[in-house]
């Protein structure tokens, strides 16, 4: 039987919510970069389209309603809807499981549409 190694007080270093968001950053920045045109295109297109229906909706929904297809990596997701959301397309709603068998039911946010998006589509 294997136990699981214990500290009694966390390992300096290992917790550090600011080293944590910096890497995040670190990471969406690359994944962003490696991204390519047309894909993320696409995807911008797909999210502001769910976005003016006003419904609850998650990465895996842009590809069942064939919107977009799969990124060649799923980094690619992250600094899609990110982006959105600075710009004022979207806003997180929650949480749920992932409906894309890639992932195997992990937890991701959701999104809706921002009122104020919903409104300017409208017009």
């Amino acid at each position: 039987m294997t136990e699981q190694l214990q500290f009694s007080e966390p390992v300096e270093g290992t917790v550090n919510a600011e080293a944590g968001e910096a890497a995040k950053a670190d990471g969406m920045a690359l994944a962003e970069a490696h991204t390519p045109i047309e894909w993320a295109d696409a995807c911008s297109a797909a999210i502001e389209l769910m976005a003016r229906r006003g419904v609850e909706f998650q990465a895996a929904d842009l590809i069942a309603e064939g919107l977009v297809d799969e990124p060649d990596s799923p980094n690619r997701w992250g600094p899609a809807f990110l982006r959105a959301a600075a710009a004022g397309v979207i806003e997180a709603s929650g949480y749920a499981k992932s409906k894309r068998a890639t992932v195997h039911s992990s937890i991701c946010r959701t999104w809706t549409g921002t009122a104020a998006y919903r409104k300017g589509a409208a017009a």
